[in-house]
């Protein structure tokens, strides 16, 4: 007696959450900027779909979407998820960065008037009256339980401010006091 073989079915829950996942990586393809996506490894006809999928709407974007999934299968996925990913997260020096900029907040609004020189030193741009009323401006409202509009307006220009300064300036940055701050 022979066995009989049988055809092993993929399992449809499976091949369900697989296209789902395509479609999710279609959708954030066709949602990236043109200068991001030009990073993202993929093939000319690739391209050309996504182009397409970013001009439709609705209906046809649904079916545009179902279609950069079925050529999803002759992409090295694991590449473009990587690449998707490395976009995603903000580089360590723009973090670096950002907590800089919060601890100059912070020791501003708590009295730092060492920190005040120093940062008018480094960066002759800075309004100097426009600094102290934002610094003011956030003492009170800290003080009162208020919206933190001003708290957020000093954050804005002391980014900015490090942001347009030449890099030649920004050379002493290193200098302040990062996190020595209550002295």
């Amino acid at each position: 007696m022979s066995e009989k073989i049988y055809a092993i079915r993929p399992n449809k829950t499976v091949l369900k959450r697989e296209i789902k996942v395509l479609n999710e990586l279609g959708k954030e393809l066709i949602d990236m900027p043109p200068s991001a996506l030009k990073k993202v490894p993929l093939s000319d006809s690739m391209r050309h779909e996504i182009r397409d999928g970013q001009r439709f709407q609705r209906g046809a974007y649904q079916r545009q979407l179902r279609r950069i999934a079925s050529l999803m299968a002759h992409e090295d996925l694991e590449a473009i998820q990587l690449e998707i990913a490395r976009q995603k997260q903000p580089s360590k020096q723009q973090t670096a960065e950002m907590h800089q900029l919060e601890q100059w907040r912070d020791r501003l609004i708590e009295g730092d008037d060492k920190l005040l020189t120093e940062l008018i030193d480094q960066f002759p741009v800075i309004d100097r009256q426009h600094i102290r009323q934002l610094v003011r401006n956030s003492a009170a409202e800290k003080k009162r339980n208020k919206p933190p509009k001003s708290y957020r307006l000093l954050f804005k220009y002391l980014s900015e401010i490090k942001r347009t300064t030449p890099a030649s300036q920004d050379g002493a940055d290193s200098s302040l006091p990062a996190g020595s701050g209550n002295e």
